[in-house]
């Protein structure tokens, strides 16, 4: 890992559990990693599963792309392609939001985190970071460690070790991020690129009620453009889209290097590669990437 000011921890994520409503969301697919016979989380939507209804995998979902978005989020998150490496990560970067771990950078902060042992402790009850959830509860919201030093993060270490925990990472990575901007990204029409765009500015924004979180910035770009569903050019919206992404990057310190966006997505749409097909060459950081 390089410079720490590269990990991005988002903003307040407990809003988006409603903001799925107000987006028009609706969930079309269960995610591919849901942990078999697993206690559902609370928070999990049950209405695919009711309507006995599994859509294909047509664009970020499917798992070859899904791959991809993974490797592109951690390049600009980790300065590497291996996100598989990740589980075990833990530091306070200084940001104001504790600590931030794992493989999409859950923040004991902002909720996330606690929702993410949570599951964990219901799946595999008296795990090495159960005995942490009431300070978790007691810290979300603020940047302190209370009730988590002195062995907090060599905990975390410890659990993430164990397939349980790695498997609840990757299943609130979707539940909370991954599958909301696919699922608007499709009924915003946009193709891969689109949906992964929608999915890194979950990633770093949040959809939280602040102007700069996702559903503020997509309401931005649709006071621009109009997305593909509603009769629009898709590259003009997407522009519109990653213009009012970089807006929203500049109005924090932490977020004002927008290489992400400026050497990364903004060159594959470029290029015209709505589908994120590879190869794909970028740059984050000033740092090369390739996918081949």
């Amino acid at each position: 890992m390089h410079a720490p000011h590269k990990r991005t921890a988002r903003r307040n994520t407990r809003p988006v559990r409603l903001a799925l409503v107000a987006l028009g969301v609706a969930f079309t697919a269960i995610p591919a990693t849901a942990y078999a016979g697993a206690p559902t989380h609370p928070a999990v939507h049950q209405e695919t599963a009711a309507a006995g209804q599994v859509a294909a995998a047509t664009g970020l979902d499917d798992p070859a792309k899904k791959e991809i978005a993974m490797q592109l989020v951690s390049s600009a998150e980790n300065s590497t392609l291996d996100w598989k490496a990740q589980y075990k990560y833990i530091e306070d970067i200084g940001d104001g939001r504790g600590y931030t771990a794992g493989i999409i950078g859950f923040c004991s902060g902002t909720g996330d985190m606690l929702d993410l042992v949570e599951l964990y402790t219901q799946r595999k009850p008296g795990n090495v970071l159960a005995k942490y959830l009431p300070a978790l509860r007691d810290v979300d919201g603020t940047d302190s460690h209370d009730g988590l030093d002195p062995n907090f993060t060599r905990d975390w270490a410890t659990a993430a070790s164990d397939s349980a925990f790695k498997q609840a990472q990757n299943d609130e990575r979707d539940r909370v991020y991954f599958n909301p901007a696919v699922s608007q990204g499709k009924a915003d029409g946009l193709g891969t690129l689109g949906q992964f765009a929608y999915y890194d500015a979950i990633v770093m924004h949040g959809d939280g009620d602040d102007s700069t979180s996702f559903r503020a910035i997509r309401k931005r770009a649709l006071a621009k453009a109009k997305p593909p569903a509603q009769g629009g050019n898709e590259v003009t919206y997407l522009n519109a889209f990653l213009d009012a992404r970089v807006w929203a990057m500049q109005q924090e310190e932490a977020h004002s290097d927008t290489s992400r966006v400026d050497t990364a997505q903004r060159v594959f749409l470029k290029n015209g590669n709505l589908n994120l097909d590879p190869p794909l060459d970028w740059k984050v950081y000033g740092d090369s990437f390739h996918i081949g």
